[in-house]
């Protein structure tokens, strides 16, 4: 789908933060769930904000202490938000160090208001094992940041909160991909880190002006390596195939899941899952691509898909919800869900945004600045000798 007005930056970004956000929130309540279930639970398949899995979310198992549901973030959205934040600090691009000076510090030092806790705390007590990886290794650890992602757990911990990098690079899928995957280097390895840099990338290319689905998949292919391409591949050949999200849902998981080590059971994962592999993928980002595909670019049938497909649908839905917000800007995104994921998770979902735009504007003027100190050096490198 391509716009009729081609959206701005500033749009572009809240399209991506905002939908990113709203997807998140839509897909945390059937988080690990399979489409059956949700089904079963919701009475059909999801359609907009809906409650926790368990009334009783309090002290049910697996999903205490947590309020996944009625419009609530997860640790995506915390991320991403974290993230825009070191940017804001920087103004500039982001490597590993920048995790280590900037990310960490955050994460671990300045409480924030946790939407699932429903209380004030310090983001490192909400965020996963494989977030928390990264102030064990930096923080505790002393480890070189670049190196400091070895041996973590291989999931989509990094690619989820990657769409910040999509947007300071917007319109250049390859300085996207290659500023993620040397951010990401202190965070995770193996293919976790390479989905990390084909999302960013992905979101990058969706910011190009008459940019579709297919082009930010062809992108995505392009610059994708080992497993993660052949996934994504795999993927790419089911969705081109369908137009109904809700039943593509079990051929793009029998499309994936060759690549994916978690398996079937998504809650209780192989004795394979999540070792480094050049030969598998994580499977969120190629479902995401693959949603974004069948809903030929449009914000609600891809995160809708994404959410109703389960297993880690937040991640999911995350990612589906910014590629297509930046597809077409922040005006496809429903403004209720917007509204109502903003007061419940009490959080401004565009300031980040605009924030983040402006810090873009500025890094594209220091790139220019730079592109042409290079130009004129490597003129006078290369002139032909006067006498």
């Amino acid at each position: 789908m391509t716009p009729t007005v081609t959206p701005t930056l500033e749009e572009r970004a809240a399209g991506c933060l905002v939908g990113a956000a709203v997807g998140d929130a839509l897909g945390g309540p059937v988080e690990g769930w399979t489409p059956e279930q949700i089904n079963e639970r919701h009475g059909g398949p999801v359609r907009g904000i809906v409650g926790p899995f368990h009334p009783d979310w309090r002290t049910a198992r697996p999903i205490a202490p947590y309020h996944k549901g009625d419009g609530h973030v997860t640790d995506d959205t915390l991320m991403t938000h974290a993230l825009v934040r070191v940017y804001e600090k920087v103004r500039g691009h982001l490597d590993a160090y920048a995790v280590a000076e900037h990310l960490v510090p955050d994460l671990m030092g300045t409480p924030r208001w946790i939407p699932e806790l429903e209380a004030e705390a310090l983001p490192l007590q909400r965020i996963f094992l494989a977030e928390k990886w990264i102030v064990a290794r930096l923080h505790y650890g002393h480890v070189d940041p670049r190196e400091a992602g070895t041996g973590n757990i291989v999931n989509c911990g990094a690619a989820m909160y990657m769409a910040p990098v999509g947007l300071v690079n917007a319109g250049n899928p390859h300085g996207a991909y290659a500023e993620a995957l040397d951010l990401a280097g202190a965070h995770q390895s193996s293919y976790g880190r390479e989905a990390a840099g084909v999302f960013a990338a992905a979101v990058a290319a969706a910011c190009l002006p008459g940019a579709t689905a297919g082009s930010v998949v062809d992108t995505a292919l392009a610059l994708a390596k080992d497993g993660t391409r052949a996934a994504v591949e795999a993927v790419r050949e089911t969705a081109q195939r369908h137009r109904d999200p809700e039943a593509a849902i079990g051929p793009l998981r029998a499309a994936v899941a060759p690549f994916d080590q978690v398996g079937p059971d998504y809650r209780n994962p192989s004795l394979g899952a999540r070792r480094p592999s050049r030969l598998h993928s994580i499977e969120e980002l190629p479902i995401a691509l693959g949603m974004l595909l069948v809903a030929d670019g449009r914000y609600e049938p891809a995160v809708l898909g994404a959410v109703n497909y389960g297993r880690d649908c937040d991640s999911i839905a995350t990612m589906a919800g910014a590629l297509a917000g930046a597809l077409a800007g922040d005006s496809v995104i429903p403004a209720a869900w917007a509204k109502r994921v903003g007061e419940a998770s009490r959080l401004d979902l565009y300031a980040p945004a605009a924030a983040l735009a402006a810090v873009a504007r500025e890094v594209h003027a220091a790139d220019l600045a730079r592109r042409r100190a290079h130009e004129a050096a490597f003129t006078a490198l290369t002139a032909p000798d006067r006498p």
